[in-house]
């Protein structure tokens, strides 16, 4: 496997995805929208260069779901993982959720973004990580 990608996919395996490698940043996201789409406290995303990942969906499993405010989530219709955002404000990004990569990545989380939202009842140990609040609305 070229080690300028790295491989993931999600739990059945049949959606699956090659990354360029380095990702553009690598964030846990504590906003409420993803964390409804995940079930789960945050999201750690893996942001790469739309154009140059490649998606495998032999299946057609993959669909693309509409979220509103400029944004679509893809996830597996068969067993149901939540895979990837896209959204007009990371025009050309593909953002890919960390788990689903089968192996390590060269970059660690480096901020824990929209923090302003993040939930009461999850006590995270002092990472060091910036704590971001939500970005300023606008275009």
């Amino acid at each position: 496997m070229d080690p300028a990608f790295a491989h993931g996919s999600c739990l059945c395996g049949d959606v699956s995805f090659d990354a360029p490698m380095p990702a553009r940043w690598v964030a846990h996201c504590h906003c409420t929208r993803c964390r409804r789409a995940h079930g789960a406290a945050f999201v750690t995303w893996v942001p790469v260069d739309a154009e140059r990942a490649t998606l495998t969906d032999a299946t057609q499993r993959l669909h693309w779901f509409d979220a509103g405010q400029g944004g679509q989530r893809g996830f597996c219709s068969r067993c149901g993982s939540p895979m990837f955002f896209r959204g007009d404000r990371w025009s050309g990004e593909l953002h890919i959720a960390r788990a689903l990569f089968h192996e390590p990545l060269p970059q660690e989380p480096m901020v824990h973004a929209y923090w302003d939202t993040h939930v009461s009842w999850v006590h995270l140990a002092d990472d060091n990580l910036p704590r971001k609040p939500a970005p300023a609305a606008g275009p």
